[in-house]
Formats: C-alpha cells, structure tokens, sequence
C-alpha cells in the first residue's frame, strides 16, 4: 500500500477511519483511566488492610493480591462480564425482562481493570508508605495533629510522592490491559482496528495505526507522569 492510500484509508475526509479510530482511542483513555481510578481505591484499602489491619484482614489482603497477580486478566474480564449475566438475567426474569442480561461493555470493563490493577496498586502503596519517615509521623502527632488532618497534610502527600514512580507502572499495565475489553464488544482501539481491518481487508493499515495510537497515549502519559513526579519530589535529594 502506498503512503497516499494509508492516509487515504485512515484520512478524515469521506470514507476515511480517522475519526472512528481517534474516537475508540478516547473510549480506551476513558475505560482506562476509569479502572486505573477504581484500582487506586482498592489499592488504598488493600495497603491499610496489610499495614494496619487484624490478622483477618491481613490474610484476605494478601489473598487478594496473590490471586489477581496470578491469574490472566483476560478471565478477570470474562468472570465480570458473564458472570454479572449469571446474576443479572435471573433478576431479569423475574421482573419479567428476557433473553441475556449483563453488565455494560464499559462497566465489566472498568471493574475488571480496577480489580486487577487493584492488586499491584496496593503494592505500591505499601512500600511506599514504608518508605515514609517515621520521624514525620511522629512529629505531627507531637504536635497534636489529629490522624484525619496528619493523613490529608503529611502522610498522603508523601505517600503519593514515592508511589508516583509504581503508579506509572501500574498505568501503562492499565493501559495494555484495556486491548482486551474488545472482549465485552467495548469499541476501543483494538476492536475498531478489527473492525476497520474486516471491512477494508487492509489489517495491517488498522493494526499499524493502532500500534501508533497506544504508543503515543503512553508517551504523553508517560511524559505527565514524569512532570508529576518532577514536581512531587521538589527538594528532595536525587541518588
């Protein structure tokens, strides 16, 4: 294929793929960044269940972990997409609804990511804290600083700045694991590059562009992170 016929094929005149393709790169940043979100809470719960919690939740934070790091994400994705069927449809039919019943594309998707990036989410920030000098702590407590404000001014700001290099981990593994929510028929990148490649018969024209799609959502966000954790770790000594 010429280069006139690959921008032709996913130009933005008439006929062309660009926008179907820039708008299934917005639907894969939102779906990502929604379960990225969702999986920092879990993440923030998970850490505090392994830092402070009783036995009981020590053991089923370390459960937790150990399972979603073991399994495929993509039958993390099929449990949430099907198995809401299997609870959902039931529920259907007796309010007199028919035929199959399940979560939206984009629901089964963003739990499914938020659970699975949950667990490394909840690594990072359990070393981070531990990274966190005692000494803070100890200090604000000194001076008389009830545990919500030391939390919100001390401890969550410093969290935040040694966990900052983990998370952006954690994001590019969000970002690769959004290809497989096409699963759920969710129109992202890769399941409008299939689409495209079906109806043109030019799969290596879609496949190539969405190469490039994923690889300049994470530059960009790569380069974001990168000013963030510039301006978090201000002051601070570089080894």
């Amino acid at each position: 294929m010429t280069d006139f016929a690959f921008l032709t094929t996913l130009g933005f005149g008439p006929g062309g793929w660009g926008p179907a393709m820039l708008t299934a790169a917005a639907m894969t940043i939102a779906v990502a960044l929604a379960g990225f979100a969702f999986g920092a809470v879990i993440g923030v719960c998970g850490a505090w269940a392994k830092l402070s919690g009783g036995v009981a939740l020590r053991a089923a934070a370390d459960a937790y972990t150990t399972v979603l790091r073991g399994i495929p994400d993509l039958l993390v994705i099929y449990l949430f997409y099907f198995g809401s069927s299997a609870v959902l449809t039931p529920i259907g039919r007796f309010f007199g609804a028919t035929g199959f019943i399940s979560l939206p594309g984009f629901l089964a998707g963003a739990l499914a990511i938020g659970v699975v990036s949950g667990a490394y989410h909840t690594e990072v920030f359990r070393g981070a804290y531990r990274n966190v000098a005692r000494g803070e702590i100890e200090a604000a407590l000194a001076t008389g600083m009830s545990r919500p404000l030391m939390f919100r001014r001390i401890v969550a700001p410093l969290v935040l700045r040694y966990a900052l290099p983990g998370l952006g981990n954690v994001w590019q593994l969000v970002l690769k694991e959004s290809a497989l929510i096409s699963v759920t028929g969710l129109v992202e990148i890769m399941r409008q590059a299939q689409i495209g490649s079906g109806s043109t018969r030019q799969p290596f024209t879609f496949f190539f562009a969405a190469a490039i799609l994923y690889l300049l959502i994470s530059s960009v966000s790569g380069w974001l992170l990168g000013r963030s954790e510039q301006h978090f770790t201000r002051g601070m000594r570089r080894v």
